[in-house]
This record gives C-alpha cells, sequence and structure tokens, in this order.
C-alpha cells in the first residue's frame, strides 16, 4: 500500500448527490480495494493515474480551524462520498474523528457511511450531534464472497454488531444494501439480520462503469458462470433493474420499513 500525507486546502466540499449538500472525503483513494467501486475515475483527478486503485491512499492534511459548524446549518453532510471515512489508515491518524471533533455543535444533518467496524471508536461524539445517522454497506453476508469483493474491508457480521453497538447507545442508524449484485446478493437475509435494530435501509445497484467491467465480469466468469449472459444483459439494458426495484419496494412495506431505492446506471441519477 503506497501511503503519503497531502496538503489539501478543502476538507468538506460542495456534492452533486441529490439530497447531500456536501461531502467530507478524509482520504483520496481507499484502502478497501472493492473490485465494484465506481471511485476509481478519482484516480484521474488526484495525480493516480498509473496507479492501482486499493493500492494507494493519500491521508488529507489541512486547517482544521477553518471549519466552522455553524456554516452548515440546515445542510446535509455525508462521510463519504469516494473514500471510506474509516479505512484502516484511519485507526492511526484519526483525520475522520478530527473532523467530527470540530464540527461538534453543528445544525447540519450528518450522515456517517463505511463499511469498516472501526466506526464504533467514535460512538461517544455521535452521541455529541443532535442530527446524526451512522449507516454501514453490505453486499452480502457470505464472508468468503466478501473477501473476494471487497478484500480489505471488515467482515459483514463485524459490520452489523458494530452497527448494533451504535444503535444501542441510542444513535440513528441505516444499512445501505450496495452493491445488489442481481441473482447473488441476498438483499432479504441482510434486511432480516439488522432490521431487529435498524429499520432504514437504503438500496443500490451494481454500477458498471468502464474501470470495474472487467473485474466484474471476471468474477462472474470464475464463481457464477451460469450468470455472465445475464451480466452482459443487465449491463446494457437498465430495464432489467426495475423488477429488482418493484420487489425491494414491495417487501419493505410488508415489513414496515423505511425504503430509499437509488438504482443509478452510470451516474447518481436513474
Amino acid at each position: 500500500m503506497n501511503i503519503k500525507i497531502i496538503e489539501s486546502k478543502n476538507i468538506i466540499t460542495k456534492s452533486n448527490i441529490p439530497g447531500i449538500d456536501y461531502v467530507i472525503n478524509p482520504f483520496v483513494g481507499c484502502q478497501h480495494g472493492c473490485i465494484y467501486c465506481y471511485a476509481e475515475f478519482m484516480k484521474r483527478f488526484t495525480n493516480h493515474g498509473g496507479d492501482d486503485w486499493g493500492k494507494f491512499i493519500d491521508i488529507k492534511k489541512f486547517d482544521l480551524s477553518t471549519i466552522k459548524p455553524e456554516k452548515y446549518t440546515n445542510k446535509t453532510l455525508l462521510f463519504s462520498s469516494v473514500t471510506d471515512p474509516y479505512c484502516p489508515i484511519e485507526a492511526k491518524y484519526k483525520i475522520t474523528r478530527s473532523i467530527l471533533e470540530k464540527l461538534v455543535g453543528t445544525k447540519a444533518k450528518i450522515d456517517v457511511l463505511t463499511k469498516s467496524r472501526l466506526v464504533e471508536r467514535d460512538i461517544d461524539l455521535f452521541q455529541l450531534f443532535e442530527n446524526i445517522r451512522v449507516g454501514i454497506s453490505l453486499s452480502t453476508l457470505d464472508t468468503n464472497h466478501a473477501k473476494k469483493i471487497e478484500p480489505l474491508a471488515s467482515r459483514p457480521e463485524l459490520r452489523i454488531k458494530a452497527l448494533e453497538n451504535i444503535a444501542n447507545k441510542g444513535i440513528a442508524t441505516y444499512v445501505f444494501i450496495s452493491p445488489i449484485f442481481p441473482e447473488i446478493t441476498d438483499w432479504k437475509e441482510i434486511i432480516l439480520a439488522t432490521k431487529h435494530f435498524t429499520t432504514d435501509f437504503m438500496f443500490e445497484n451494481l454500477n458498471f462503469r468502464a474501470h470495474n467491467i472487467r473485474r466484474i465480469m471476471n468474477l462472474i466468469i470464475e464463481q457464477f458462470p451460469h450468470l455472465f449472459d445475464f451480466y452482459e444483459e443487465i449491463r446494457i439494458d437498465p430495464t432489467l433493474w426495475d423488477p429488482i426495484e418493484n420487489e425491494i419496494v414491495a417487501f419493505c412495506k410488508i415489513h414496515k420499513l423505511n425504503c430509499q431505492v437509488a438504482f443509478h446506471h452510470g451516474g447518481f441519477k436513474k
């Protein structure tokens, strides 16, 4: 892993994601090495054009005094959009924790999303915010499959336990079932494994991008060859996602769950 520290002028930046006003990305790159990650496009904007995604991470150094909690009143802030705020390196450098400490007192709505059990470390800070929600991202509960698609992320059961502990402290939580690999991701199983401590669920489909198609299709050939033709079809024809979305909405309605489906096809809009 190539690790370096870089100077950053602004750690909180305006967002193009619907419903999110600002994003907070403490790092450039990510250590989890997810084969499906859409954020690899960041390489060309960050002097990492020839580097392998998942093999580098830049730690942002910035002036903490520039963070003004009052600036974000009635805004929504997301940790994070193109990295994980709790990459393993966060345990040492505590960049995410430092930002949270400076935001205490804000009237903003804060969303935290991660694939790491390390998020549990900051329960004491989460409890200081008036409007915060902490979520974990899950694509599977199968540890072996998770190791293939997101090799350095925390094991699914450890993410779930961390989020349950956070929920038990009275902090709002949610589960982001993402990405959904059609015919592979058992999203119902994930819901049933977590709905005893949260009723908020978000869903995102597998986002085919030019840089991740080869990795995804190689996985399908090696592990699920019977699905190869279907994956070729669904990445070309987005309407094939519609029955999956309809089933999700119906299932959540039956179980009285809050459901937000954020299916997109090459971007953030459907």
